[in-house]
């Protein structure tokens, strides 16, 4: 049942079960808070939040406060302010002069709050300031400022509350408190780094970032996490074409407000010395770097010579690393434009971390998504073909299969083959075997979608361009399908779902708007 009530002199409903601090945001108003976290129990702790509620005598804590019919709330009179600026005062009184080397600057609310509710010097002198402990190193992927610490317990909360491995604990009394590990304990959970992220000032840090960039230079580009199944939902941080984090992003059906250590820190992988940055042909037996013109040429040759002479003498096959578009234009490519068989692959390694939260077995962002779009699972069958010599040509899409099925065996399946062409974004020792080698996009710089395990079909997006000459792959493939088969081209990734969206079941219905930020489920789920 919705409740009405005025905040600010503005009217708003809100569903029931409404806090305060999430009513006044729904009115436009910002309730200023450190301890509450919506997907934490309330502690009601720093006492930042506290609002005149008309009728009654003293402030109240907005966080704990239920919005009710007819409630008169009011969050800028002067004695909501004078509290406001106490309890900042009480915070500050210990509180260290790092904002110019504290990685947190640019993102701090002590800083934020500090300037819109405070703006006054300390009364205590520096060097009668409590000192505690600096640049503890806590973890794999954490350190520690005590001083920083304003005791709002939100590290606390979630390692009891969502990882359920306690491993901080706040320690001694008065303003001696500060946060700290456990005896013998180390931040080492799989989601150690969410700790980070919630903490509201720069008392817990991420060590990958540390002193990396300030973050007033840094774009945010929303998107997917490709680690696993689970397509957590995440901003990508980048300036000038590098990927400086990953953090999580807000989506209630599929991460809520958390994401793994695994999928945080795996924005190395995209930006690694092995990037392919130009297309090769093999020439002489060694693979040369020539224009893109020359090798779509070369290509489109090599495969319409190849099925010409022999029926059925092309496949192609596609990993769950690819796109609902690349992997839909790949399909029609290999299938409708040569006359051969798509086959698909979900590889994961047989010691796959996971979990019965957030990490799944797949480690592959789109399984769900080859499956909606008809492309059966037929790595064995394609090894089979290659050997018995019916397949005499092979377009590999963002697939290792060296690392699938084993480089020895992949080496003599290769030796086996007239023509080998593989697109993909890394060097590996599959593409060393190519006659021609594509440079694709990596994640981070195309756009598409995905469909996670659920069904749920997400938006990837563009951050920054991709290095070198690498070319999306939605446009890569559809250059060549109107080169080799006279598809129609695609001028952009949401022209070529919309395709996906007339041809399958699966997808009916849905477009990019439709999917938006949050994702749309697939027609059949």
């Amino acid at each position: 049942m919705a409740k009405t009530l005025e905040i600010d002199g503005r009217t708003v409903t809100v569903p029931d079960g409404t806090n305060l601090v999430h009513a006044a945001e729904a009115a436009g108003v910002e309730v200023p808070h450190y301890c509450y976290h919506a997907g934490l129990t309330v502690a009601g702790n720093c006492r930042m939040c506290l609002v005149e509620i008309e009728k009654m005598p003293k402030l109240q804590i907005a966080c704990n406060t239920l919005a009710n019919d007819g409630m008169v709330v009011r969050t800028q009179v002067d004695r909501v302010k004078k509290a406001r600026e106490a309890v900042l005062e009480f915070l500050l009184i210990n509180h260290p002069i790092d904002c110019p080397i504290c990685d947190q600057a640019g993102e701090c609310k002590l800083q934020d709050y500090y300037m819109d509710y405070d703006r006054r010097p300390s009364r205590i002198p520096l060097e009668e300031k409590v000192h505690k402990g600096k640049a503890l190193d806590i973890g794999t992927h954490v350190m520690l400022d005590q001083e920083r610490c304003i005791l709002c317990t939100r590290c606390v909360r979630f390692l009891d509350e969502v990882t359920h491995t306690s491993e901080l604990g706040i320690f001694n009394r008065g303003d001696h408190s500060e946060i700290d590990l456990f005896p013998d304990r180390k931040l080492e959970n799989a989601y150690s780094a969410n700790v980070v992220d919630i903490c509201p000032v720069g008392a817990l840090t991420a060590k990958d970032f540390r002193f990396k960039a300030r973050v007033w230079y840094l774009e945010h580009t929303s998107s997917v996490c490709t680690t696993c199944a689970t397509g957590c939902n995440i901003d990508i941080h980048h300036r000038r074409g590098q990927i400086y984090r990953f953090r999580p992003r807000y989506n209630g059906e599929v991460n809520q407000y958390w994401l793994c250590d695994e999928g945080r820190f795996s924005f190395e992988r995209s930006q690694s010395e092995h990037r392919i940055l130009n297309p090769f042909l093999r020439r002489a037996d060694q693979l040369v770097p020539v224009p893109w013109a020359e090798v779509v040429t070369e290509v489109a040759r090599s495969l319409l010579d190849l099925r010409t002479k022999s029926a059925g003498a092309l496949a192609g096959v596609i990993s769950a690393q690819a796109t609902n578009e690349e992997a839909y234009l790949f399909a029609r490519l290999v299938s409708e434009g040569l006359g051969g068989k798509v086959h698909s692959f979900s590889w994961s390694p047989p010691d796959a971390s996971h979990d019965d939260f957030l990490r799944d077995r797949d480690k592959n962002p789109n399984s769900r998504g080859l499956a909606a779009l008809g492309i059966a699972d037929g790595l064995d069958a394609l090894a089979q073909g290659i050997e018995t010599g019916d397949v005499k040509g092979l377009f590999a899409f963002r697939a290792d299969l060296g690392r699938v099925l084993g480089h020895e065996r992949f080496q003599a399946l290769g030796d086996k083959l007239d023509y080998l062409v593989v697109a993909d974004t890394d060097g590996h020792p599959t593409a060393g075997l190519a006659d021609a080698v594509l440079p694709v996009a990596a994640f981070a710089e195309t756009d598409g979608t995905f469909t996670n395990r659920r069904g749920r079909v997400q938006r990837i997006r563009e951050a920054f361009p991709p290095p070198g000459t690498a070319m999306a792959g939605w446009k890569m493939l559809s250059d060549l399908g109107t080169r080799l088969a006279h598809f129609n081209a695609h001028a952009s990734a949401d022209g070529v779902f919309a395709e996906i969206a007339t041809s399958h079941t699966p997808f009916a219905g849905l477009s990019y708007t439709s999917i938006g930020s949050a994702g749309a489920p697939l027609a059949k789920a």
